[in-house]
């Protein structure tokens, strides 16, 4: 059975099931899911440079059926280094996506939207970095739309 004969099935038993709905040709969709951005333990802990920072993508699925959406990209970049927290913050007020003397990306990810799944990204923090505060730069490219997150503030210190 294909998944938009299941889908149809599921809205049929259970109407009130929210994530059923029509779009405008009449076919059965599934409420989208969406992704954000990160766990505390990702975020919460200094970084040597060398170590990679993992950014573990929570998924927000409705109740019911997945419906991912195939165009979706996730992006994690870290900026910096700031010399202090305060710094860094001037420096993004007026921009938080704005970059940093120095940039580490993650290759993009493209999640297949199922509920279980745990997207992960990956930023390699280069072995020259200098020690200092990075802005965590998030954001989900969904079809047309991005929708950008900042304000992580990811600590790099000194090799022992």
């Amino acid at each position: 059975m294909n998944a938009s004969r299941v889908r149809l099935l599921s809205c049929l038993v259970m109407p009130l099931l929210a994530a059923c709905g029509t779009d405008s040709s009449g076919v059965v969709t599934a409420a989208p899911v969406s992704y954000r951005c990160c766990e505390a333990q990702d975020i919460e802990r200094p970084y040597q440079p060398g170590q990679t920072l993992t950014v573990h993508w929570t998924v927000e699925s409705p109740d019911g059926p997945g419906g991912g959406h195939p165009q979706v990209e996730l992006t994690a970049r870290l900026t910096g280094p700031f010399a202090t927290v305060s710094d860094l913050k001037a420096a993004t007020e007026a921009n938080p996506n704005a970059p940093g003397p120095v940039t580490f990306a993650a290759a993009p990810v493209r999640p297949s939207g199922l509920p279980d799944e745990r997207p992960v990204s990956s930023v390699v923090i280069g072995p020259d970095a200098r020690p200092g505060y990075y802005n965590l730069v998030t954001s989900v490219v969904d079809g047309g739309n991005t929708a950008s997150g900042g304000g992580s503030i990811v600590r790099v210190v000194p090799r022992p």
